[in-house]
């Protein structure tokens, strides 16, 4: 036993060895930064930030949670590359290295491409311009003015995007250095993501790969062949395997059912079990308890005679409670990562002599040698200045022309103040992890509804809070992009021009994937598959700002109270309490989800998050290996049968067969 145990240790010995070597040998021959950057590399960005972008605005249009998709992106781009060069070489064509680097830049300008689609608005802010929401938050609803709505089109909307995406990207570019080699902010997702590309471009992590490689296009086969067999059984409303009554008819009407989606058991088995145990809260307590006795007093609480969709009726009490919930949880977590952030800008301040990388003797040589490159090609401080002041003064001219409501000088402000506040959201996820763009957004939208009046308030507070928002978001992505390159030896200047690219390309493709599902499906319908649930929770928010709380219905004030406090408390408890506690205390955020979108999908990411804890208990290695792998072939699979099925639904094809279920009625 001991030979043999001596055998093992002197091959992990080897493999650790080769690694390190590797990686010293990798330094030597970084290519120069514009080599970082080839044609194979976008087309490949494109092809992943294409697919990536219809599975993520199919999640914005049904529940509007996305899971965190960039190791998956990095994946995929291995998978792509080491793919094309294995096909050239067996065809005797010899082709460039495929480096870290190029591994670097092809996840960056996907991961771009396809943020757009999550953070563009088209789930949220610019799908509450549209006339069916502004409908649905009622036209005799006071601060919901007439003609306040703008219709979905593929012009404006990626006008608009282009116009205030790329302020963004420069606002923080000069305090790259300071952020990330000073302060040695951590950015965990941009860490996660560098040691997996790193681990990647070793020997070890070849044989790695190549494992996760096949998981990953085994349940890619299955999810995509799975969807296309559901296709055949869902002509008609209500129809197929979505609608099979798992739990029961009686369940079925309160949406409890599992409804066989592939993408939302992927999206459970990337999701922590807190998030998904959440969701399954939330929809047991709103769909479980409060909706069924709420319905009760209609007649008291509300009219009977209004339709159920009305935002005087039962649809007002799952809307209102849900943005209690979101604001309560937004606002605390708001405040405790500006008071982090701020202490530990003051205690840095404090401290006369902070050391620096240079200062260090102590500091191992590859970080000094990460740090020589990534301040090596320095992006000069002229162009991200003029670069912002250029893009600023385009956006500063043309929003108002496209929304008169918003006026210029609300845009002026708004830009001067952006770069602070970034550099609060960006110094906040670097510590924790957590972009706070979207409450950045809500915050806009409050002031902006507020000051701009009945006429102009509801336009004005949406467009406004995308404006923040995006510089908010897209900033912060940025730096989880160059600690990413900082830690792969990647150039700072390669990963600015491949975030730029990704972020032009999705500016054209997420317009055009959204009306992909708005024109072949029913978007915004509450009854239906795609309610865009967040469209409808922003413009409300809108309203609120205008008009206060006169837009509740009746008795809904005092729930909100009661949610927006309970928001609160959760998040005080899991912060102040032992670990032991604080690990079972419920996400506000995620529990919101569920009361307005039903309780279906919750059924679906526990049955994902059931399915990683069982694979980490039989074999906690291979779970950790496979996981990610095996949940991105199921979303991909799904996601990517989605482009088949919206062409036939454009080209009025429909499914041969209804299946469906009846209560056995007694003779």
């Amino acid at each position: 036993m001991g030979t043999v145990g001596g055998e093992e240790l002197s091959q992990i010995e080897r493999e650790d060895l080769e690694e390190v070597t590797d990686e010293k040998e990798d330094v030597k021959r970084i290519p120069p930064w514009k080599k970082q950057i080839t044609i194979r590399g976008i087309f490949v960005s494109l092809v992943i930030g294409v697919v990536y972008s219809v599975i993520v605005m199919k999640l914005n249009l049904t529940t509007g949670l996305v899971p965190n998709l960039n190791v998956s992106a990095a994946l995929l781009a291995f998978v792509f590359i080491r793919t094309w060069t294995k096909l050239l070489q067996k065809a005797g064509i010899t082709s460039t290295p495929f480096t870290r680097q190029e591994n670097t830049i092809i996840q960056t300008c996907a991961v771009a491409c396809y943020s757009i689609a999550v953070g563009g608005g088209f789930g949220s802010y610019l799908l509450g311009l549209d006339k069916r929401t502004y409908e649905q938050a009622g036209i005799d609803t006071e601060g919901n003015s007439p003609g306040s709505f703008k219709e979905p089109g593929v012009g404006w909307m990626t006008g608009f995007l282009f116009v205030v995406s790329f302020v963004g990207l420069l606002a923080l570019v000069p305090l790259r250095k300071i952020m990330i080699i000073d302060y040695k902010l951590t950015y965990p997702s941009g860490t996660a993501t560098a040691v997996l590309i790193n681990g990647f471009h070793t020997p070890k992590g070849d044989k790695m790969a190549k494992k996760q490689v096949h998981g990953f296009m085994k349940f890619f086969s299955i999810s995509f062949l799975w969807g296309f067999f559901q296709w055949f059984y869902s002509g008609g409303g209500q129809c197929g395997f979505s609608n099979f009554p798992t739990f029961g008819l009686k369940a079925w009407k309160q949406s409890f059912y599992f409804d066989f989606s592939m993408t939302y058991i992927g999206a459970g088995m990337i999701c922590s079990h807190l998030v998904n145990v959440s969701l399954l809260l939330g929809a047991v307590l709103s769909w479980g308890v409060m909706w069924p006795l709420i319905s009760d007093q209609k007649g008291d609480w509300f009219p009977a005679t209004l339709p159920e969709s009305s935002m005087k009726s039962l649809n007002g009490y799952k809307v209102f409670i849900s943005i209690a919930l979101i604001l309560g949880d937004g606002l605390y977590n708001f405040l405790k990562i500006l008071i982090f952030t701020i202490r530990n800008i003051y205690v840095r301040l404090k401290m006369r002599s902070p050391r620096t990388f240079s200062d260090d003797k102590n500091q191992p040589l590859d970080d000094l040698q990460r740090n020589e490159v990534f301040v090596r090609e320095s992006i000069p401080l002229w162009v991200a200045c003029v670069g912002y002041l250029l893009f600023s003064i385009v956006s500063i001219i043309v929003i108002p022309f496209m929304f008169r409501e918003l006026k210029w000088y609300y845009v002026l402000v708004a830009y001067v103040l952006a770069p602070s506040l970034s550099f609060c959201n960006a110094y906040g996820a670097g510590l924790t992890d957590m972009n706070m763009a979207y409450n950045y957004g809500k915050v806009a939208l409050f002031v902006l509804a507020a000051l701009a009046g009945n006429d102009n308030g509801v336009v004005a507070g949406l467009v406004g809070c995308g404006l923040i928002k995006s510089i908010v978001s897209i900033s912060s992505d940025l730096m989880h992009d160059f600690k990413t390159g900082h830690l792969t030896l990647t150039s700072p200047r390669s990963m600015l021009i491949s975030q730029a690219i990704g972020t032009a390309i999705g500016c054209v493709v997420a317009p055009l994937t959204f009306f992909l599902f708005y024109k072949a499906f029913d978007v915004g319908d509450p009854n239906g598959e795609y309610k865009a649930p967040y469209a409808i929770i922003y413009r409300n928010m809108a309203i609120l700002g205008v008009e206060g709380f006169s837009a509740l219905p009746h008795h809904c004030l005092q729930l909100c109270y009661g949610f927006f406090a309970f928001a609160m408390v959760a998040n005080l408890v899991r912060d102040v309490s032992p670990k032991k506690v604080g690990k079972w205390v419920p996400l506000p955020m995620a529990m919101a989800v569920p009361f307005l979108v039903g309780a279906y999908f919750a059924i679906d990411m526990c049955i994902g998050s059931l399915i990683t804890f069982t694979w980490h208990k039989l074999n906690s290695k291979k779970a950790g290996l496979m996981v990610p792998a095996v949940a991105s072939g199921l979303i991909c699979g799904d996601g990517l049968w989605i482009l088949p099925s919206s062409i036939l639904a454009l080209a009025k094809i429909q499914p041969p067969l209804c299946m469906s279920f009846f209560a056995t009625k007694s003779t």
